[in-house]
């Protein structure tokens, strides 16, 4: 079922709000994307005015900040630590903004939308 972005039809008493226009396919929204931490894949997607998005569905690989030495470098991840949008999420291994992820160089947390942007950024901690 699609998800709309609109107000909902009922008002908080339960009474019904009176349509003013029809359904419009601009104000449709996507389902979540979960990224999980696995090989990596991406899909295209096409969003409004025909422009590409790249979202990501998993990856093992992270572009990790360092803060003292100024540096990017490409780490492995091995598990989500912790996840402020869903403490479920860290037993599925799903990866969103704010998630604290361990890589092989060290703890980090990510700093980009994983399912929205196609990359996964972060900065160790």
């Amino acid at each position: 079922m699609a998800k709309s972005q609109e107000r909902s039809k009922r008002k908080i008493s339960g009474g019904r709000y009176k349509d003013y226009r029809k359904k419009k396919l601009r104000s449709l929204g996507n389902l979540p994307t979960l990224t999980i931490v696995g090989e990596r894949k991406t899909k295209i997607k096409r969003i409004k005015a025909g422009r590409l998005k790249t979202i990501l569905l998993t990856s093992n690989k992270a572009n990790v900040f360092n803060s003292k030495t100024k540096k990017y470098a490409i780490a492995e991840i091995i598990k989500v630590s912790d996840s402020p949008a869903n403490r479920n999420y860290i037993r599925r291994n799903i990866m969103t903004k704010g998630t604290i992820i361990e890589t092989n160089a060290g703890k980090a947390k990510i700093t980009s939308r994983p399912g929205q942007e196609g990359t996964i950024n972060a900065v160790l901690i």
